[in-house]
C-alpha cells in the first residue's frame, strides 16, 4: 500500500516557501510566497532597469564615437538628447511606482469638494464608476462605511479606498501582474499604516483589510477576474479538457482512505464537491478561500468517518485530488489566478486557508502532469484509458492479461456473448407464454361454444299455432309473444273476432 502512494504524496515541506521563510508557496508564484515573490519581481526589474541603462550607455557612445570617426561637428543637443531623454524616461519610471500608491495616504488639497461626500451618509458609488455598480458593491459600500465609522481615521481609509477603486477602472488594459502589482502595494501601504495605528494588533489590522478587500474586489470584480490580457480561459478549457479525459480514475487508484459506502462520508464527500464548485459563484477572495476551506473540513470529515481516526497529510491530498476530478469546477484555473493576485498576501502565507489553498494548488498541478505511474499503471494501460478504448470498470479475462489490447477485444467478445445468450433466453421465454395464451383463448373458445349450445339445447325454439282462416281467406298471424309465455292461459276462451252486419 505504502509504494501506491509513491506519485501521490507530497512532503509538508514541499507546501513552504522556496526561499526558507517559513511561509507557504504558490506554485503560480514559483513556489514562493507573496513577500519573496514580490521581492524577487523587483530584484529582477531592478535588475532589469540597470541592464536597459547600460545598454543605453553603450549604445550612446557606439554612437558618439561614430559620429567623431566621420569627423562630424559636434552638435551639443542631438548628441546629448537622445540619452537624456531616456534618463528622464526612466527616472519618471522609477518614481511613478512609488507615486502611484503613495498619493492615495497622502491628503490632496485639489480634489474637489463635489467629491467629498459625507462619510456618515450610506452614499453609493461615485457617478465616474457609477456604471460599474451593483447591488453587491453597494452593499459592500455600506458594509465598509458602518465597519468603519468608530475609527477614528475610518474617513481617511474609506476615501482612500474609494480613490483607488476609481482610479484602477481606468487600467483595465494593463496587465494582470501589473494590476496585481498596484493591488498588492496598496494592501502593503495600507497594513502598514494600520499597523502603525494599532500598534501591532494584528487581529484589528486584518479585519479592517478582510473589509477593506471585500469593498474593491466586489467593484473591481469584472475588470480583474480573468481579464482579455491573459489566457486564464485558454487554461481553464485545458484543465476541464483534462479531468473529462480522467473520468475513468477509480478511488482505489488515488489510494483514497473514504468508504463511500457509508452514507454520513458519502455525505460529507457530496458536501465537498458542492463546495468546490460553489467557489466560482463567490466574488470577494476572501470567500473564495472559505469555500476551499469548507470543502477541506468536509474531506477531512470523510477520511475520519471511514478510518475512524484523524486523517493525515498523505490521505487528505488524494482525496481532494479524487473531489477535483468529480467535481471538474468552472474556471478553476481562473479562480486560482484571481485569488492569487488579488488576495490579502497575509491570508495566503499563513492560517488555514493558505495550507488548504496551497495543497489545491498542488492537487491541479499533479492534475495536469498525471500519468500512469502514478496511478501504478502502465502507461500502455494508462493510454488505453486516456483514448477510451478500455476502461476499469470493463470486466477483463481471467486468463488474459489486462494490459493487452487483446484482453479488452476478448472481454467485449465475452460480454456480448452473454448478452445474447440473455436475450436469447429472455426470448424463448416469451415465446412460451404466447404459446400457452394461444392455448388458453382455444380453451376458452371452445368453452364458451359449449355453453351457448348447452343453453339452446335446454330452452328449444316454439312452434307457430295453428292458421287460421280469415273472412278474405288469408291465414291469420300467429299468437302474439305474450300469450305464448302465458302457460296459465292456455284453457282461455278464443278472442272474439268482428264481424260485419249488413245494413
Amino acid at each position: 500500500m505504502m509504494s501506491q502512494r509513491r506519485g501521490i504524496h507530497l512532503d509538508q515541506s514541499e507546501l513552504l516557501c522556496k526561499k526558507g521563510c517559513g511561509f507557504y508557496g504558490n506554485t503560480g508564484w514559483q513556489g514562493l510566497c507573496s513577500k519573496c515573490w514580490r521581492e524577487e519581481n523587483h530584484r529582477e526589474k531592478q535588475t532589469q532597469i540597470q541592464e536597459d541603462w547600460a545598454l543605453a550607455e553603450r549604445l550612446q557612445r557606439e554612437e558618439e564615437e561614430a559620429y567623431a570617426s566621420r569627423n562630424q561637428k559636434a552638435q551639443s543637443q542631438p548628441t546629448i538628447t537622445p540619452f537624456g531623454k531616456f534618463e528622464e524616461r526612466k527616472t519618471k519610471e522609477k518614481s511613478s511606482k512609488v507615486n502611484t500608491v503613495t498619493k492615495f495616504f497622502t491628503p490632496s488639497t485639489k480634489t474637489p469638494p463635489k467629491k467629498d461626500v459625507p462619510f456618515d451618509s450610506h452614499s453609493g458609488p461615485s457617478s465616474s464608476t457609477s456604471r460599474h455598480s451593483s447591488v453587491d458593491s453597494d452593499r459592500a459600500t455600506r458594509e465598509l462605511i458602518d465597519f468603519l465609522k468608530p475609527l477614528k481615521s475610518g474617513r481617511e481609509i474609506f476615501k482612500q479606498c474609494r480613490a483607488f477603486t476609481e482610479s484602477m477602472v481606468y487600467k483595465r488594459d494593463m496587465g494582470a501582474d501589473e494590476l496585481s502589482e498596484c493591488v498588492q502595494d496598496f494592501y502593503q501601504n495600507l497594513s502598514d499604516r494600520l499597523h502603525t495605528q494599532f500598534k501591532g494588533s494584528s487581529d484589528h489590522v486584518e479585519s479592517v483589510m478582510d473589509e477593506v478587500e471585500k469593498y474593491m474586489m466586489t467593484r473591481l470584480y469584472k475588470e480583474v477576474f480573468c481579464p482579455e490580457t491573459t489566457d486564464d480561459e485558454k487554461k481553464d478549457l485545458a484543465i476541464q479538457k483534462r479531468i473529462r479525459a480522467l473520468h475513468w480514475v477509480t478511488i482505489e487508484m488515488l489510494c483514497v482512505p473514504v468508504d463511500e459506502d457509508i452514507a454520513e462520508a458519502s455525505d460529507s464527500v457530496v458536501k465537498a464537491i458542492t463546495d468546490v464548485i460553489e467557489m466560482d459563484s463567490k466574488c470577494v477572495p476572501k470567500e473564495k478561500l472559505a469555500c476551499i476551506t469548507r470543502c477541506s473540513k468536509h474531506i477531512f470529515n470523510a477520511i475520519k468517518i471511514s478510518k475512524k481516526e484523524a486523517a493525515s497529510a498523505d490521505d487528505f491530498l488524494p482525496t481532494l485530488i479524487y473531489i477535483v476530478l468529480k467535481a471538474n469546477p468552472p474556471r478553476l484555473q481562473s479562480n486560482i489566478q484571481y485569488i492569487t493576485r488579488f488576495s490579502n498576501p497575509s491570508r495566503l502565507m499563513t492560517g488555514e486557508d493558505g495550507y488548504y489553498f496551497t495543497n489545491l494548488c498542488c492537487a491541479v498541478a499533479f492534475i495536469e502532469k498525471l500519468d500512469g505511474q502514478s496511478l501504478n499503471l502502465s502507461s500502455e494501460e494508462f493510454e488505453l484509458y486516456m483514448s477510451g478504448q478500455a476502461s476499469p470498470n470493463w470486466p477483463q479475462s481471467s486468463e488474459a492479461s489486462s494490459s493487452s489490447t487483446g484482453s479488452a477485444t476478448l472481454s467485449q467478445v465475452h460480454k456480448g456473448l452473454d448478452l445474447l445468450t440473455g436475450l436469447g433466453e429472455r426470448q424463448e421465454r416469451v415465446m412460451e407464454k404466447a404459446r400457452q395464451l394461444e392455448s388458453d383463448l382455444i380453451d376458452w373458445t371452445d368453452e364458451v361454444e359449449q355453453k351457448v349450445q348447452s343453453v339452446l339445447e335446454s330452452f328449444p325454439p316454439e312452434t307457430q299455432n295453428p292458421a287460421a282462416t280469415t273472412a278474405s281467406g288469408t291465414t291469420s298471424a300467429a299468437s302474439s309473444a305474450i300469450d305464448s309465455d302465458n302457460v296459465e292461459n292456455e284453457h282461455l276462451p278464443p278472442p272474439l273476432q268482428p264481424q260485419v252486419f249488413a245494413g
